[in-house]
């Protein structure tokens, strides 16, 4: 049983990773690759957003796969497909394998989700299963630590370099630094794929298929023979009583009156969850509390104790949530996430006000589609209206050729001047299968390279205004820290198990899958649309955005959600069906 729970556990440490590692990646990886392969700032975002994505794809078909090859060889697939990540993005040359190393990550991650507490739920006994659900969870938030780890481990070596002052090497160590956090991640996904070969199938994926005695063999690893034959016998009349409730009802489906509120009811939870902003926070960590006005290893310290205070708030989640009960921790996590936002938002709302506007001397200055501009400091204080600036400053600009849009910001620490370089050829990507196949049938829900190519170059916005101060940027870490622990005592926990107590046994499986879907769609998106949305209107908007979700997850704990603490399935289930 041991065992068991510590590969289940381990399934939660890669989940942390997935989400965890591009944080301290990400810095090195826009300092080296975008320079090398061109990459816009669009391209970041996916290469941040794959991941999600790939565990939106998994998410469609998890729940049938596991149905299909078992749980344990589910299991078993996801641990390779993310060791399978490891050597194709730490030798990619280019966004391509870049970006389909990041989606197998996603796609693992999201069988992860849906599989493990699913093999959790169906080989624990009713006592071990809200341990089984935290060893997950708290391992999940560990792994966020590990990769916080790396990240710092790496950045050391990268500011040794940076002490020398020679660009070549300070650029080598950048980019030994991101390859080398992802190969430091190899060891725990061989771990998890080899231990998932030891453990045994689930008894009741056995049983559904007849397999009994193989069903009964793998009780009897955990229990003794009598216990066993008597598990056996509660798990075989269940099914029996299924079997005929299907025949009996065909139309006692997922979208039946007496399970649509709780499904629902779910969906909305897990997607207010990651409408919190929660994995975008901690994948751009580091890159926030840059820009707040952390220096570099200061950032990466505080990503640190970042993940180090989700794993302790979540041992303390643990010992809560059976006590006082999932609503009211779900209210109290939301309504602190919410005012912890609200906080930040203001904070960076202070520091972009006073930003000038240079976008009319920089659009003065394209020539030929295309902008470059050596910023040295006669250069800065030209754009800040003549005048000698104090202190290091800070140049954020959106442009466009068409409907193809990038985000820069360049920051002056006072050292080399920098380039400013703008043309098509980074800016507007080649046409891909799917935009063409789409406006082949007179549709366009993507940008057209052809009248890029014809669009000139535009300076969307463009502003000006010096580094904030470190000590707002601790305050702004404070915030991030305010708002890491309210999740991880309210949503953190809370969400794992209203997945599973609000949907009835039936539906469990397929529910799952669909609620998990929504899920990571919505972190998707909200991933997807970040770098764009602080570069085109700054991070208070993003802050606030999240804040007004979040106040939408706290109605929605408060008055839609029913208290489950010390109550059976039946009971939740009982009181839907009464149409509350």
């Amino acid at each position: 049983m041991r065992y068991l729970l510590f590969i289940a556990g381990m399934g939660g440490l890669l989940y942390g990773i997935d989400l965890g590692i591009i944080a301290g990646a990400l810095p090195y990886l826009e300092a080296t690759a975008s320079q090398a392969w061109k990459l816009s700032t669009q391209q970041l975002g996916f290469i941040v957003a794959a991941v999600l994505l790939g565990s939106v794809l998994s998410s469609l078909f998890a729940g049938a796969l596991a149905d299909l090859i078992g749980r344990r060889w589910a299991m078993v697939l996801s641990g390779a497909l993310f060791t399978l990540s490891i050597p194709v993005i730490a030798l990619a040359e280019g966004y391509t394998p870049l970006l389909l190393g990041r989606l197998l990550q996603g796609v693992s991650g999201g069988l992860i989700g849906v599989v493990v507490p699913l093999y959790l739920a169906e080989c624990l006994s009713p006592t071990m299963r809200g341990r089984g659900t935290a060893m997950f969870q708290l391992l999940l938030t560990v792994g966020l630590v590990v990769a916080a780890l790396i990240g710092l481990y790496q950045s050391q070596a990268v500011e040794a370099a940076a002490a020398s002052l020679q660009p070549e090497a300070l650029y080598a160590a950048k980019d030994h630094a991101w390859r080398s956090i992802f190969w430091m991640c190899l060891t725990p996904g061989l771990v998890f794929t080899a231990g998932g070969l030891l453990l045994s199938e689930s008894p009741r994926w056995l049983l559904r298929r007849g397999r009994i005695a193989e069903a009964e063999a793998a009780l009897r690893r955990g229990l003794d023979p009598a216990q066993a034959e008597a598990a056996l016998r509660e798990m075989r009349e269940p099914a029996a009583d299924q079997r005929g409730s299907a025949a009996a009802a065909p139309r006692d489906s997922l979208l039946s009156r007496r399970y649509l509120v709780p499904f629902l009811l779910a969906c909305l939870i897990l997607a207010c969850t990651q409408a919190t902003g929660i994995n975008s926070i901690l994948a751009y960590a580091v890159n926030i509390l840059n820009q707040a006005g952390l220096p570099g290893s200061a950032a990466n310290w505080a990503d640190v104790a970042i993940k180090l205070l989700n794993a302790a708030m979540t041992l303390l989640a643990v010992a809560l949530v059976d006590r006082k009960g999932r609503k009211f921790l779900l209210m109290l996590g939301s309504g602190g996430i919410m005012l912890s936002l609200v906080a930040a938002g203001l904070l960076f709302q202070s520091a972009e006000r006073g930003r000038q506007d240079v976008a009319a001397p920089l659009q003065a200055r394209v020539a030929g589609d295309a902008l470059e501009l050596r910023l040295d400091a006669q250069a800065w204080a030209a754009l800040g209206g003549g005048a000698a600036m104090d202190g290091s400053q800070q140049l954020t600009l959106s442009y466009s050729y068409g409907a193809f849009s990038n985000v820069q910001t360049l920051r002056n620490d006072g050292g080399a001047p920098i380039l400013l370089r703008i043309n098509r050829a980074d800016t507007v990507q080649a046409d891909g299968v799917i935009g063409g196949f789409f406006r082949r049938l007179h549709l366009n829900p993507f940008a057209d390279p052809a009248d890029a190519a014809r669009a000139p170059l535009q300076i969307d916005q463009a502003r000006l205004g010096p580094v904030p101060s470190a000590s707002h940027g601790w305050l702004v870490a404070g915030c991030i820290l305010a708002f890491v622990a309210f999740f991880a005592v309210g949503p953190g926990v809370c969400v794992w198990l209203a997945l599973s107590e609000l949907m009835p046994t039936r539906i469990r499986s397929n529910g799952m899958s669909i609620a998990l879907l929504i899920n990571q769609f919505v972190s998707t998106v909200i991933a997807a649309v970040f770098l764009p949305t602080v570069g085109h209107h700054g991070y208070a908007a993003m802050f606030y955005f999240w804040a007004g979700c979040t106040a939408v997850y706290f109605l929605a704990a408060a008055f839609l959600l029913p208290e489950t603490k010390g109550k059976s399935l039946e009971e939740i289930e009982a009181f839907f069906a009464r149409g509350r």
